[in-house]
């Protein structure tokens, strides 16, 4: 729909606020994945961690929890974990422990 003809204001119930869709992510085959990837980031390497099924809050609270395994940074960008440097190994134990089947992807 433009911008032109959505509806902002209605006489009957004031202000019309749009309720943002919450994006879908693919559901995974039940295997976690772990890559390593340093394309667009400047020589620097990082570990991709993808296919956990758990919505925005447990992915944080497990993204921060491998940071502290690991001993370093990282973040959560669109349903992915980034963990900074080549720590797989150690992610793979972590997350083989919490009773996830873990395979690591890529060269």
């Amino acid at each position: 729909m433009s911008d032109e003809n959505r509806l902002v204001y209605s006489t009957e119930s004031g202000k019309i606020k749009e309720t943002p869709e919450k994006p879908q992510r693919p559901k995974g085959d039940g295997i976690v994945r772990i890559q390593r990837q340093t394309k667009g980031r400047k020589g620097k390497g990082v570990s991709l961690v993808t296919g956990l099924d758990l919505d925005d809050a447990e992915l944080k609270q497990l993204a921060a929890e491998l940071k502290k395994v690991c001993g370093c940074g990282g973040a959560v960008k669109d349903g992915v974990i980034e963990i900074q440097g080549d720590k797989r190994d150690n992610i793979k134990t972590y997350l083989e422990k919490k009773g996830h089947t873990v395979k690591l992807a890529g060269g």
